[in-house]
């Protein structure tokens, strides 16, 4: 019996070294998977803060290919987010990133639940620390976007979208009540459609080391809720460029146009300057205008299949019309970490630190990155 016991723990011992040494092979080896299969990754989220406590979640990402013998199809990507706070904040959101056989079709979806404080400071490119106003924002976005290659490396698409917002002032004397110039202060809704042009001779969608990508979108969102609701059109451009300066060293540029124009534009839907994306470093909202204007650079170094480091730096601004000026760039900089935990998918996670502007008397804005995927 005694034998039969010390024959069962070492089958067990055996399975779990076994199982360790495949989830170390797994998340860690420098092996790519060349059998094109899917791949499935949960990512903890952690955030804590004296407005929201502390804020735990779940993201996750999924990705296929839709044609595993097609080498050049590239991968669909399937993405989820939960997280909910000691104070009673939530955000849920569902996005999809879906390329078909052939790269005929490329669609893009996005669903968004959210309530969240945030700082408000004004509108405008100089707004200061002392004007910072809490409010909590709960939201709802949905997105569809749909592209069809047309002709080699062109896409031409469609979309649609619904935004709905409300706002509460947690500071009722503060800046956000006394500004009698923004309009829809306790919310709204926005339905629009739009059409889009893309040019993207990329060789990967998530990890790019060569190519190019050029996309201007216009929408307009049509007088549909009548009264004193949002009328007019959202243009953004965005473009990128790759070139692999060797087997390891990747440089990667990347600038962005984004301006709202109509009748009665709520402060929430003017374009703001700031995330984990674009202009790393300064708190999303610090700055939002009719216009934003930005541009980056990065210096993308793959140690291996497993690990990379990035250095990135560029400048950006928002202005109202006819307020454009060079000296009003604001600086972004900082450098940052990748861990691919699907090498051959050039999926990613990616942890940032950005620094920006130092403004008098007030700290120097900074701010802290853990994403998934890349920046551009």
């Amino acid at each position: 019996m005694k034998k039969l016991s010390l024959c069962a723990m070492l089958v067990v011992l055996a399975l779990n070294v076994v199982g360790q040494k495949k989830l170390i092979e797994r998340y860690l080896s420098n092996k790519t998977d060349s059998s094109r299969g899917p791949s499935f990754m949960p990512v903890p989220v952690f955030r804590y803060s004296q407005e929201i406590g502390a804020e735990l979640g779940l993201g996750l990402i999924y990705s296929a290919y839709m044609d595993r013998a097609d080498l050049t199809n590239r991968s669909s990507n399937f993405t989820g987010v939960a997280s909910a706070s000691t104070k009673g904040q939530y955000n849920i959101s569902l996005k999809s990133d879906i390329w078909t056989k052939g790269n005929i079709y490329h669609l893009v979806n996005e669903i968004r639940f959210r309530k969240m404080p945030f700082d408000f400071f004004g509108v405008g490119n100089e707004t200061i620390e002392a004007d910072k106003n809490r409010l909590v924002q709960g939201s709802v976005k949905i997105v569809v976007e749909a592209e069809k290659k047309l002709v080699p490396r062109m896409y031409t698409g469609i979309s649609a979208g619904f935004e709905n917002y409300h706002f509460t002032d947690k500071q009722v004397t503060g800046t956000f009540a006394a500004n009698e110039e923004l309009v829809h202060k306790v919310g709204g809704s926005v339905i629009y459609a739009g059409l889009s042009q893309s040019f993207d001779t990329r060789d990967n969608a998530n990890y790019t080391t060569a190519g190019f990508l050029g996309r201007i979108s216009y929408q307009y969102a049509p007088d549909f809720y009548g009264g004193d609701n949002f009328t007019g059109s959202m243009i953004r451009v965005n473009v990128r460029n790759f070139w692999s300066l060797n087997r390891k060293l990747v440089l990667g540029l990347n600038g962005l146009y984004h301006t709202v124009q109509g009748k009665n534009t709520p402060f929430y839907m003017l374009p703001q300057l700031g995330n984990d994306e674009m202009m790393r470093g300064y708190y999303t909202g610090r700055y939002r205008d009719r216009n934003l204007l930005a541009a980056q650079a990065e210096l993308r170094f793959r140690y291996n299949n497993r690990f990379g480091l990035a250095v990135f730096g560029g400048g950006g601004q928002v202005f109202d019309n006819g307020g454009f000026a060079f000296k009003s760039f604001k600086p972004s900089y900082g450098a940052g970490g990748r861990y691919f935990f699907d090498p051959e998918k050039g999926l990613s996670v990616r942890v940032d630190y950005g620094i920006g502007e130092k403004r008098a008397n007030e700290k120097r804005q900074t701010g802290f990155y853990v994403s998934l995927a890349e920046a551009f």
